[in-house]
């Protein structure tokens, strides 16, 4: 229960909307995560008193009077949280450093306006470098009260340590089914295996609908990419697509020439292609092939399509001048019409960070935990985050996205499709700039062939579960 407080000491940031807070972080070498290159980030807590907001959320970090050594990582001052990405990955310096940038940037906004209920959030930033997910949740499992806003590639090599040392997370994004549906695992915008978003096919559909017979999806030897792939498959056909079989299957790690994949499309005769993969080096030469070969599809992706560096990419090219790639969050070009997005942009910017989309995918699981955290008051336990976790049940992370239901681990009924033209991207629908728009039929019941998990029945993967794995209490 939510003891009395004292008024809360809040930061003067109500004039802006934006996500991850900027006050600058203290970043040193943190003993229990020096092998993973994690830094502790901290702030010194500001006094000053104005109603603060993140975009239509009301603030749930103040001063207050929590006490007590509760859980791990708990005390009176302190509340220690994991969170970090893959930055370290050779292949692609830099991967997700922007949900680091935003969660590092929402501590110091939550820690200028006195913490959470008087508690200093403290965080280990860590960097998995794509194949260290293991290391660093062993080392996150011997300190951290919880993981909040994170995302790691290869969270499947993580997930067996995590469940059995009881680590509660709020993740950024997962990957893997039995992370997506982990038990102890809430996210602001899930991504569970068993229901799926399916927005952009149908707003496709509506945008082409004389294309139902003439799209196809690129094929991956990657596990993960397999799963999602099969998924993509049984949502098109809800929206009525009849996909073509052009028979092509892309090496993960990349083809010493990509033209004759292009040369089978081109003779299966797709005017649209779907493609799982993030824009790696090695999707954009498969983009160059289809130039090469004379055919110019649609080009068709997941939100990780939307960002800079493929902006920048296209700016010199133009060979996705027919890209789309649907979302639930807003733009960032929408910031001057969406609050929330400003504050993540204002926030971030002010500590020098980098804004993307998985930054405000971080700062809503952020925001999310925080929430439940302040309505765990002095009884902060894992035990309390789960049962506090489990009852939000309607979540926009303060008008970053579209609606959610973290708490039953459900996607948004809504969403909306991004286009590119040159280095600029625009909202392509619906036509009016940070509207969504809403539809039942958007919340596609998947395929159990394609989950890759067996689920309980409260839809929690059962790979590892445990006796002492921590559920909702009523």
């Amino acid at each position: 229960m939510k003891p009395n407080k004292t008024a809360k000491l809040v930061v003067a940031l109500a004039a802006t909307a934006a996500l991850v807070s900027a006050c600058a972080g203290d970043r040193g070498d943190d003993p229990s995560a020096t092998s993973n290159g994690a830094s502790v980030a901290t702030a010194d807590v500001a006094s000053k008193s104005s109603d603060a907001k993140f975009g239509t959320l009301d603030s749930p970090c103040g001063d207050g009077d929590a006490k007590g050594a509760t859980d791990q990582g708990v005390s009176d001052t302190e509340i220690k949280i994991g969170f970090g990405d893959d930055r370290g990955y050779v292949k692609s310096p830099g991967l997700n450093k922007e949900m680091s940038d935003a969660v590092n940037a929402l501590i110091s906004w939550c820690n200028d306006q006195g913490g959470i209920n008087g508690r200093k959030v403290v965080g280990t930033d860590y960097d998995a470098a794509m194949t260290q997910a293991n290391s660093v949740m062993q080392e996150a499992c011997a300190s951290q009260f919880m993981l909040v806003g994170h995302g790691f590639a290869m969270d499947q090599t993580a997930e067996q340590t995590r469940v059995a040392c009881n680590m509660v997370a709020v993740p950024g994004f997962t990957v893997s089914p039995d992370a997506a549906n982990g038990p102890m695992t809430f996210q602001g915008v899930p991504f569970p295996v068993d229901y799926a978003n399916g927005s952009q096919w149908f707003q496709m559909a509506e945008m082409h609908p004389d294309l139902l017979n003439d799209f196809d999806v690129v094929n991956s030897t990657m596990p993960t990419i397999i799963t999602s792939t099969n998924k993509i498959r049984s949502i098109a056909q809800a929206a009525g697509f009849k996909l073509k079989d052009c028979g092509v299957t892309l090496n993960y790690e990349g083809e010493s020439s990509y033209v004759p994949f292009a040369e089978k499309f081109k003779e299966c005769g797709a005017k649209g292609i779907w493609t799982s993969r993030s824009a790696s080096p090695a999707e954009l030469n498969f983009v160059k092939s289809l130039d090469q070969v004379g055919i110019d599809p649609i080009f068709f992706g997941e939100a990780t399509w939307y960002g800079e560096s493929i902006a920048s990419w296209n700016k010199d090219t133009g060979l996705l001048d027919n890209l789309n790639a649907g979302m639930t969050f807003q733009m960032l070009e929408n910031a001057d019409k969406v609050p929330a997005v400003k504050k993540y942009v204002d926030l971030v910017n002010e500590q020098g960070g980098k804004t993307a989309l998985l930054g405000m995918q971080a700062a809503s699981s952020f925001l999310l935990w925080a929430t439940a955290a302040d309505e765990c008051g002095s009884d902060l336990t894992r035990q309390c985050m789960v049962n506090e976790l489990s009852k939000i049940d309607d979540w926009d992370g303060g008008g970053l996205h579209a609606a959610t239901d973290p708490g039953k681990n459900m996607p948004a009924t809504c969403g909306l499709m991004t286009s590119l033209k040159g280095a600029e991207y625009s909202q392509a629908f619906p036509t009016t700039a940070g509207e969504f728009k809403c539809d039942p039929k958007y919340m596609v019941a998947t395929d159990k062939s394609t989950w890759g998990t067996d689920l309980d029945a409260d839809r929690i993967s059962t790979k590892y579960q445990n006796a002492n794995v921590i559920k909702p209490q009523s």
